[in-house]
């Protein structure tokens, strides 16, 4: 049996909270370890801080959760030389200037980094809340980008950007995955159950769901159904049916499982080229047939009235969702077809390879 290797994990958010980190790298663990390959996760925020971050207010506890993260970079800082490879997510610390990335790269043997979203064109929705925005400052992007062994993008778009800063050219478009043996269809809904349509995310990419209120009240006009917000925030939406659930990670699969409809707004900005479609690849799982603005990777996963619905104005996605409420058929036909793609495509078993492929390359670098 071959040697085992050490890998360190710096990463933003506790591990299985964040879905950016969830439905993505941290799939793979079990197969990294699999492969040979010791894993150590260290989060800037501690699950305390995590519980508060996009709460108002509050500030002396957050000051306090970035302190205690700023302790923990200490004690990785002080073991980096122990590990076979450091695996960065997004930045190191969200404080600052690059000083403590450059650290990081002067102490690590290899260095594997994994961005999502179009960070370098902006924080998009990170206005939202003050905490959030500094975990997106561009300077320690930019300079990850540069300086590691590889880079892992969100998006084709991103990959061909970071290939071209990247000091080795090393850039690899992975996208974001789901466990398809976990996503799973629900059982038939029992006759006359409202239609649902669904949305979820966190308070940080509110300002997007915010983009269909109009939608949504236009259609209230026109048909019956009923909203479902999934998310870790409260939302108000006068005259729409409206049903709004915290996420939790025990409920997560039946409370995805609701919708016969799923919706992917993006704004039409050079910020969502980055973007991986992790929401439209979650519904596309439970053969729930996506509705997603016609942008950046979104025409990648889907292809319209195939699997899914490809809209840009407001009348479009009027008339394209008032067409899947009434029309049982074509959501059964696409969600179905959306599921086998996503089995095909998106699944852990389908992106496992690329992963591994990147950590050998990394392993090779230097």
């Amino acid at each position: 049996m071959s040697k085992r290797r050490r890998m360190l994990v710096l990463c933003p958010f506790p591990e299985g909270v964040a879905a950016g980190q969830r439905l993505k790298y941290e799939h793979y663990f079990d197969d990294w370890r699999a492969a040979g390959w010791d894993i150590t996760v260290s989060p800037f925020m501690d699950r305390a801080m995590w519980d508060i971050v996009y709460a108002p207010g509050r500030m002396l506890q957050k000051a306090a959760g970035v302190l205690r993260g700023e302790l923990r970079r200490l004690r990785d800082y002080a073991r980096i030389g122990r590990y076979d490879l450091v695996y960065v997510h997004m930045n190191v610390t969200p404080l600052g200037t690059a000083a403590t990335e450059r650290l990081v790269r002067a102490r690590a043997k290899r260095i594997v980094y994994d961005l999502e979203d179009n960070v370098l064109h902006g924080s998009g929705g990170s206005s939202v809340n003050r905490i959030a925005g500094l975990l997106r400052g561009t300077g320690k992007i930019r300079y990850l980008i540069e300086a590691a062994d590889h880079v892992i993008a969100s998006s084709p778009s991103l990959a061909e950007t970071c290939a071209g800063l990247n000091r080795r050219g090393a850039a690899t478009y992975i996208s974001s995955s789901v466990d398809t043996d976990r996503f799973v269809p629900a059982p038939p809904r029992p006759i006359g159950a409202p239609v649902t349509i669904g949305w979820t995310g966190t308070f940080s990419s509110r300002p997007y769901l915010d983009l269909l209120a109009p939608v949504f009240r236009r259609l209230a006009e026109r048909v019956s159904f009923r909203l479902r917000v999934i998310g870790n925030f409260d939302y108000q939406l006068p005259g729409v049916d409206l049903e709004v659930i915290t996420w939790t990670a025990a409920r997560e699969v039946a409370d995805l499982q609701a919708l016969d409809i799923g919706v992917y707004p993006l704004p039409l900005d050079d910020w969502v080229t980055g973007k991986s479609g992790l929401k439209a690849i979650q519904y596309m799982a439970f053969g729930i047939p996506p509705v997603a603005t016609e942008v950046g990777t979104t025409p990648l996963l889907i292809r319209d009235r195939d699997n899914g619905r490809l809209v840009r104005s407001e009348d479009e996605w009027v008339d394209a969702l008032e067409e899947l409420v009434c029309d049982p058929a074509l959501r059964a036909r696409l969600g179905a077809a959306a599921r086998a793609d996503a089995v095909a495509k998106y699944s852990v078993a389908a992106i496992a390879v690329h992963y591994r492929r990147v950590l050998a390359k990394a392993e090779a670098a230097r």
